[in-house]
């Protein structure tokens, strides 16, 4: 968050004149904005359409720098006020009264009526959007202008001409209009002169003093017990990355007011509540990941390429020389275990899974798709390390080419842009598992090195894979896979796909509950045969496929030749 703060001093002191902030999170918003105002000694306002213009601290309760008492000779300090923020402090602030001496000419310049209404509330005639505008632009003194939910007003032409007027204006003094919002859609003609500003995830030790503010506010009103090491906590805060400063809060307070106790099982609380929460954003979806690769049958070549990569994210990893893994891309003839992988990566690797829902990403309104790939971004980056798991990788940029525009007004190429620089860029150890059925319809430079690390083939699987999917799948069923003859069903199987012998298999077991039999190989051999497999119905098509992967992909399996045949 400190990083948060210099950069909102930048954008005030370089005399910004509009700045956007899109977040839920307005408290936050507007105490950082309160500390960065306290240190560059410049007066706060704030608007609402409720409220009008007040001074920040005056009309409305405000968690705002105070001073302490002092003597007139030593020098005046100003408490900077830490809500929001990771670590307080104290700046030293010799002309510390300036804030309060141009606020006092703030008020003249608007003149005395309104200088007496405002010292007991709102500002005089500036309830309305135009007419707090106006009075903005008749100002002359160094000041910030918080204007909360204005995105309800930005599709009234006289108030965007007006903040267009001020925002000019303000362009060459120290003033600065903060636009505050949980969406905003700028209207081109405030384009240029615009600059966006977005408050950071919380860090991890942000997340430990969230932990502790909380449990220490809460047990002021319950009892609450202790039952956790600092092992536990850091374990707490794991599961909270990716999560607002409220959010987490919020997670913190039900798991606490549910056990009375900040105790190991919190900690699973907490991870539910998350799960929830990212749920509910409509464009991220956090997986359970109970597989794991053992759990696969074959691809050994694909496993052994993760098994090398284990760990590659840790701080010793680092030291070694390593830079954590981007991505795979596993494509491949369908149902032959891609999702399967992607989502057995995390199990292996002992992370947290998400879902890119990228249908979810599409907006109707110019502009906001982008936005929503960017905080599906930075959601990604704040849960790291993870993976992050993009299914059917080319229906999301398969329109992204030259006459994409025609198709969508260019959204599929910016959105592939966002999402190349992002690959190309990132610093946070996020992992993109990305499956993929047809991959010659996705863009060259998506798949080139630098973006995603490899590209593997999955194909049909061959004698040797067979047999260990059949002894996963009949295991997972309760069935002892030495009873079966494995070698005999895997040849009766060849052609066939992994989801293919999965379906085989329950099929068998349906018709051995309804005869009242056990499961025999037999009935495994005949719910065989009542398949047609994918590679009769669409042979040419795996054809194609597998002569253009087999000089431009890596195969997963060890023994992938055999799989024509097998």
């Amino acid at each position: 968050m400190a990083d948060g703060l210099d950069r909102l001093k930048v954008l005030i002191n370089s005399s910004t004149p509009i700045v956007v902030m899109e977040t839920s999170e307005e408290m936050r918003a507007v105490n950082l904005i309160r500390t960065a105002c306290s240190e560059l000694n410049m007066a706060t306002f704030e608007w609402s359409i409720a409220d009008g213009l007040v001074r920040s601290g005056s009309g409305i309760p405000a968690e705002g720098p105070k001073r302490p008492e002092h003597s007139p000779s030593s020098p005046e300090w100003t408490q900077v006020n830490t809500t929001g923020l990771p670590h307080p402090h104290t700046v030293l602030s010799p002309k510390a009264g300036e804030a309060e001496r141009l606020t006092r000419a703030v008020m003249s310049s608007i003149g005395t009526e309104s200088a007496a209404a405002a010292t007991g509330g709102s500002i005089y005639n500036t309830r309305e959007p135009v007419q707090v505008l106006a009075n903005m632009e008749s100002m002359t003194v160094e000041a910030v202008f918080i204007l909360k939910d204005f995105h309800r007003h930005m599709d009234d032409p006289v108030v965007v001409r007006r903040l267009r007027d001020v925002g000019q204006k303000f362009s060459t003094n120290r003033r600065t209009v903060i636009l505050t919002a949980p969406e905003l859609t700028v209207p081109p003609e405030l384009t240029k002169l615009v600059d966006y500003f977005d408050l950071p995830l919380p860090d991890r030790d942000r997340l430990h003093q969230i932990v502790h503010d909380t449990f220490t506010r809460l047990s002021k009103t319950y009892t609450l017990k202790l039952q956790l090491d600092a092992a536990g906590v850091e374990a707490m805060a794991t599961n909270l990355r990716g999560l607002t400063e409220e959010e987490a809060e919020r997670a913190i307070s039900q798991a606490l007011v549910t056990r009375y106790a900040l105790c190991p099982e919190t900690i699973t609380d907490v991870l539910d509540a998350k799960k929830q929460l990212l749920r509910h954003s409509g464009m991220l979806e956090f997986i359970e990941a109970l597989d794991n690769m053992a759990g696969v049958g074959g691809l050994e070549n694909l496993k052994r390429w993760l098994g090398q990569r284990r760990g590659a994210w840790e701080d010793s990893a680092r030291e070694f020389g390593l830079e954590p893994p981007r991505g795979m891309i596993i494509l491949g003839v369908q149902g032959c275990g891609k999702s399967l992988c992607a989502r057995a990566v995390a199990g292996e690797w002992k992370l947290p899974l998400v879902k890119f829902d990228t249908s979810a990403v599409y907006d109707k309104y110019i502009g906001e798709t982008e936005k929503r790939i960017r905080k599906v971004f930075q959601v990604a980056e704040g849960l790291a390390p993870c993976v992050l798991w993009v299914d059917e990788l080319e229906k999301v940029f398969a329109g992204s080419g030259p006459d994409s525009a025609s198709a969508d007004a260019g959204v599929s190429s910016r959105l592939l842009a966002s999402f190349l620089s992002w690959m190309q860029d990132r610093k946070a150890p996020v992992f993109v598992a990305a499956t993929c059925n047809n991959v010659t319809v996705l863009p060259p430079e998506l798949i080139r090195k630098g973006r995603f690390d490899e590209l593997f083939f999955v194909d049909l699987p061959n004698q040797s894979e067979r047999k260990q999917i059949f002894s996963i799948q009949l295991a997972r069923r309760k069935r002892n896979p030495a009873e079966f003859d494995l070698e005999k069903v895997a040849t009766a199987a060849g052609g066939y796909s992994g989801a293919e012998i999965d379906a085989a298999v329950q099929g068998a077991l349906y018709a051995a509950y309804s005869e009242k039999k056990q499961l025999t190989t037999q009935l495994l051999i005949d719910a065989l045969a009542q398949t047609v497999p994918l590679s009769t119905t669409r042979a040419e098509e795996i054809a194609a496929l597998r002569e253009w992967a087999r000089t431009r992909a890596v195969p997963a399996s060890a023994h992938d030749a055999d799989s024509a045949t097998a």
